[in-house]
């Protein structure tokens, strides 16, 4: 059973050296003394010795990385459709469903949709581009990518710990999801009428009309009759979808100070979406770059179903015409509210400043065309927000034909209209159980993919910071941030748990967002350079016209943090403590909700002061050193680096500021 196996067989450098290592180990074993003569040569001549080699290499490879990739290391994309699936995927959530289309309607109808794409082109699109150019650069996470300005690596960790607290409420959203896709499995659907699980307060209609008529007798006559006449009394009550929601869904406690017990209904739900969630993620993007070919695509699919089948209902038309038909309402252009909407519509649906565009685009090739792939992400988001609105807009409109009312009575954002509303509406329908599991099955595919990359930023902040250790565990520290995710989200589904969801997605994916993206855009434009910065892009793209960039530059020198600034000031003077219908929280749940925001911005100070003390000189050249890239900043492999970040250019530029240690460090950075 003599059989060679040669080192030909893995010609792969890290393969190599990995085998290096072990030849290395086995000659000081003393167990195989005899055969030290043939580990040297590389060769195994027997069957076990193949056997066991082979099963060493194979043990040792890392799964997340192919024989095709570039990065040896980090890993790539399989391929570019991957990256675009994944990236789509990322950027159209649960908010083009339930926020955008309510948003259109209530600013103007189609008149909204001018502000939209302008801001979309004047700072969605900017900023998309130079996040996903600044990830795929360095081919590092949001941490170590800001080696490149190292006074604001703060940022980074801003990012992944907002990432991280909207990971644990946003798969509790994918829990409620799934709870009602399985309680639309019979017929009727349990919230389609009045069942024996709601209280008296339920009722399809909002009034009880109540009379009382004067009836003649033989010893009354008219003149002396003082009956009352008729009278209707509106009684405040709930609909059977509400109620479901309240009481069966949440079984929701009365505020913030009740928690109650756990809804374990919700808690298998949310272990049930986890459990995928980590299979999804389980061998980083390899694994989920094969998901989002369904993931990211099914959801198009039931829009589609969901537009087609609304259309040919009586009352449609009436929805769409208050979507953006003959009902828009063109004056409210004038009205400032309106394009502040359309600023942070854009700003939150394309998912900047969380870290998960910088995260995907860092396992990118070095070359890749990442100008093309930001416009095909943001145009898609875009368009897939103004999609989804015919297929809501459309059913609302029957709905409303039903109940004899207005649109404005039934149309709503957010958990109202995703689990109160819309589940109502499609009650109404014929086949109603069908429509209603494709609805929140497309609710759940929407909110998993925005998980592949929050849990994504999480496991790849920390094997970039620990590569050494953590490079061949990626699986176990998968593992263990979706336990970890999961434990914390199991105060989310509690009876106060929608208080606590609440609490969180007002306060820490709202203004915090805006804070993170202004210092980002401010430190890359003005402190590392923005003629550095595009520089950096033409290594990757190739060289472009002065023309080319004349927009880019206006928009990242000035026009993105100047709009960025103006809403950051407007959302803080406007804004209205959060509650929860009409449940206010309590002052420490308020109290909490600000500890929560600071907690998430606090980490730039922190690190800026940090790295100040640890450089060296006197004040002005600690901050010289601190605000210049540092050594570790380039591409990630010496392939790529070129003349502009070889060792010799970094040695003499190194030499020369540190000699000219009075140069104002701003102005050097940029012009």
């Amino acid at each position: 059973m003599n059989a060679v196996c040669t080192v030909s067989q893995y010609t792969h450098s890290l393969k190599f050296k990995r085998f290096v290592t072990y030849t290395e180990k086995l000659q000081n074993n003393s167990l195989l003394q005899p055969h030290r003569d043939i580990i040297k040569d590389f060769k195994c001549v027997t069957f076990f010795n193949c056997f066991f080699y082979k099963g060493f290499a194979l043990s040792q490879q890392d799964s997340h990385i192919n024989d095709g990739d570039e990065n040896d290391v980090r890993g790539n994309w399989t391929n570019k459709r991957e990256y675009i699936l994944s990236m789509i995927g990322y950027a159209v959530g649960l908010g083009n469903v339930w926020r955008f289309p309510y948003l259109t309607y209530k600013n103007g109808g189609a008149a909204f949709l001018i502000p939209y794409f302008i801001m979309l082109v004047v700072a969605g699109i900017p900023l998309f581009f130079l996040e996903s150019s600044f990830g795929q650069f360095c081919s590092q996470g949001p941490i170590y990518a800001w080696r490149a300005v190292p006074i604001l690596q703060g940022v980074g960790f801003s990012m992944l710990v907002v990432n991280s607290l909207v990971s644990i409420y946003y798969n509790v959203i994918i829990a409620y999801s799934l709870f009602y896709m399985f309680a639309s499995f019979q017929s009727p659907l349990p919230w389609s009428s009045c069942l024996s699980w709601v209280d008296t307060n339920c009722n399809i209609t909002t009034t009880v009309s109540t009379s009382n008529r004067c009836q003649d007798s033989a010893n009354s006559t008219r003149e002396n009759d003082t009956c009352s006449p008729s009278t209707t009394t509106v009684i405040p009550t709930q609909s059977p979808s509400e109620q479901y929601w309240d009481q069966v869904v949440l079984q929701r406690s009365s505020g913030l100070d009740e928690t109650g017990s756990i809804v374990w209904r919700l808690a298998l739900c949310l272990l049930l979406a986890m459990s995928i969630l980590a299979a999804a993620v389980i061998k980083g993007i390899k694994s989920s770059g094969k998901v989002v070919y369904f993931t990211a695509t099914f959801p198009y699919v039931v829009i589609l179903i969901l537009v087609i089948r609304g259309v040919t209902l009586e009352g449609a038309a009436d929805g769409i015409q208050f979507y953006i038909g003959s009902q828009s309402n063109f004056s409210k252009l004038a009205e400032a509210e309106v394009w502040k909407d359309a600023a942070t519509q854009t700003f939150y649906s394309l998912s900047i400043g969380w870290g998960g565009v910088m995260t995907l685009a860092s396992y990118n090739k070095f070359h890749n065309n990442i100008f093309l792939d930001s416009f095909v992400v943001t145009l898609a988001n875009a368009g897939t927000s103004v999609f989804a609105g015919f297929a809501i807009f459309s059913i609302l409109g029957h709905m409303a034909y039903v109940y004899g009312k207005n649109i404005g009575e039934v149309a709503e954002d957010g958990f109202g209209l995703v689990f109160i509303v819309y589940p109502d509406a499609l009650s109404k329908l014929p086949i109603a159980p069908l429509w209603s599991v494709l609805f929140f099955f497309m609710l759940f595919t929407l909110g998993l993919d925005s998980q592949f990359a929050g849990i994504e930023v999480i496991t790849t902040c920390l094997i970039d910071g620990f590569p050494k250790i953590l490079q061949s565990r990626r699986t176990l520290i998968t593992l263990v941030t979706c336990v970890v995710i999961f434990l914390l989200g199991l105060p989310c589904v509690t009876q106060a748990g929608i208080y606590w969801v609440t609490l969180m997605d007002q306060f820490v994916a709202s203004w915090v967002l805006l804070v993170i993206v202004l210092v980002e855009i401010i430190g890359i434009s003005y402190i590392y350079g923005g003629n550095r910065f595009i520089e950096d892009i033409e290594m990757m793209i190739g060289n472009k016209s002065f023309s080319f960039w004349l927009w880019w530059r206006a928009c990242w020198f000035f026009i993105t943090p100047c709009l960025i600034a103006v809403v950051l000031v407007w959302s803080l003077a406007t804004f209205v403590p959060p509650s929860y219908g009409t449940v206010e929280f309590p002052a420490w749940g308020l109290a909490l909700g600000w500890c929560m925001a600071v907690f998430c911005i606090v980490w730039i100070p922190i690190v800026a002061v940090y790295k100040l003390i640890r450089a060296e000189g006197n004040a002005l050249q600690r901050l010289q050193s601190v605000c210049r890239p540092s050594e570790e900043w380039h591409p990630y492999l010496e392939i790529h680096r070129g003349e502009r970040y070889s060792e010799e250019h970094c040695c003499h530029k190194n030499t020369v500021n540190q000699s000219d240690a009075d140069t104002n460090v701003i102005s050097n950075s940029w012009l």
